[in-house]
């Protein structure tokens, strides 16, 4: 293999390897999100009438996806709360 064909493939493979690294890092980032005081009341009492049916309570809240809701509803649920549990 000559120097250049060595040298583009090198390039290729960095290439390829730094847009995996971004991939997984955008990913990661967005394990958190940002919900007002108002929408996080409202999603913790739409949750005590209706359970996890994210797309309903999504429909209440302008700009929110059943995925952000649910993602969020969860993340919020990884440590004991009175607010995640159905039973009020």
């Amino acid at each position: 293999m000559s120097d250049s064909n060595h040298h583009s493939t090198t390039e290729a493979n960095t290439a390829s390897s730094d847009q995996f690294v971004k991939e997984m890092r955008q990913e990661e980032e967005p394990t958190m999100l940002e919900f007002s005081e108002d929408e996080e009341d409202l999603v913790a009492r739409m949750f005590r009438l209706v359970g996890k049916r994210w797309s309903l309570i999504a429909g209440r809240i302008p700009g929110r996806t059943a995925q952000e809701i649910e993602k969020y509803w969860s993340s919020k649920c990884a440590f004991p709360s009175d607010q995640c549990s159905s039973s009020a």
